[in-house]
């Protein structure tokens, strides 16, 4: 969670500026992303393809409940 002070300097941003540091971010984190050997850069990515599969099958879980919830309201 980000410090008061922090969002507040986020907020206080302009559109640009925002945009701006996430670029600055992203380029920094996918460099980090690369470094190293073959084989460890290659586990990266494996784990980051299996975190966002779990993420999915979440969503799509809540979405299906939600559905469900909806049509029994509706019913």
């Amino acid at each position: 969670m980000l410090s008061k002070e922090t969002l507040e300097q986020y907020r206080r941003m302009t559109p640009s500026q925002r945009l701006e540091l996430t670029v600055f971010l992203c380029k920094n984190a996918w460099k980090s992303l690369m470094e190293g050997d073959p084989k460890l850069v290659s586990r990266r990515f494996l784990r980051l393809e299996q975190e966002n599969q779990f993420r999915n099958e979440r969503m799509v879980a809540g979405l299906v409940r939600a559905e469900k919830q909806n049509e029994a309201e509706n019913s």
